[in-house]
């Protein structure tokens, strides 16, 4: 039980901290200031919040996700490496084919132009 106390205490310090903060924020700020603004160093916002994106964005998104999906992989990969041996290795090898053909089709489709 010890262990939970110590997590608990921590996660309560951390509660009346993050209350002290905003107390002092709602006491110090300016009066007529806005309370929701964007935080765009005090300049008004061009266009909203929820505006559409260029479609060619969604592709560079699909692009960062299979990079991100690789690392997350391979992370847990380094780890079990040395124990698994060779086998692993081919199978990294393998992995990083899927996604380098995924990187030419990305390519071939246009995908990394920005004109």
């Amino acid at each position: 039980m010890q262990p939970f106390v110590a997590a608990l205490a921590l996660l309560g310090l951390t509660a009346a901290l993050v209350c002290a903060v905003h107390a002092v924020s709602a006491f110090t700020a300016l009066p007529g200031s806005p309370v929701a603004g964007p935080y765009l160093s005090g300049g008004l916002p061009a266009e909203h919040a929820v505006s559409r994106y260029h479609v060619r964005w969604y592709a560079v998104t699909m692009v960062f996700l299979a990079f991100d999906m690789e690392m997350v992989f391979m992370y847990p990969w380094a780890l079990v490496v040395t124990s698994v041996g060779a086998k692993a290795v081919v199978e990294m090898f393998g992995f990083l084919a899927l996604l380098l053909v995924g990187v030419l089709y990305a390519w071939r489709e246009g995908a990394f132009r920005w004109a």
